[in-house]
């Protein structure tokens, strides 16, 4: 059964992980990519261009097909060894939430659209991925 996801990253982030055919989750931690399966729908939110700073994007950035089963650690440096599991991106354009706020049911208050972003990687309905799908592939 395909489940539905966001994890929301900064755009720089997102652009290595399409680069790369991967996603990373939780700064790099195991736990949250476990509850992903192959065929998983996953579509990726950037709130800045970097990391805890950045100027804001506020846009859906990428969209791909969870294709890895296990997720797998790599080195990056010697004290920074992240998990990733592989995903399978669509060419799709990037979509701005603003328009999008009034349609999705995971933003139940308008006020504080932003709010569940702060969850990282989080699970919603079919409904909501075909709002936020429809929109990147609209273009």
């Amino acid at each position: 059964m395909t489940r539905y996801w966001i994890n929301t990253i900064s755009l720089d982030h997102v652009q290595r992980a399409v680069e790369g055919g991967f996603t990373q989750a939780g700064h790099g931690k195991d736990k949250p990519l476990r509850r992903l399966g192959r065929g998983d729908l996953i579509a990726f939110y950037s709130p800045r261009t970097a990391m805890g700073a950045g100027d804001p994007v506020q846009q859906f950035t990428a969209l791909g097909t969870v294709s890895g089963d296990d997720p797998y650690q790599v080195e990056l440096s010697p004290d920074f060894h992240p998990w990733r599991l592989d995903v399978e991106f669509e060419q799709v354009t990037a979509a701005p939430i603003g328009p999008l706020i009034g349609q999705l049911a995971f933003i139940p208050d308008p006020q504080r659209w932003g709010f569940p972003f702060r969850r990282g990687l989080f699970e919603i309905d079919a409904a909501d991925m075909a709002v936020v799908a429809g929109a990147m592939r609209a273009s």
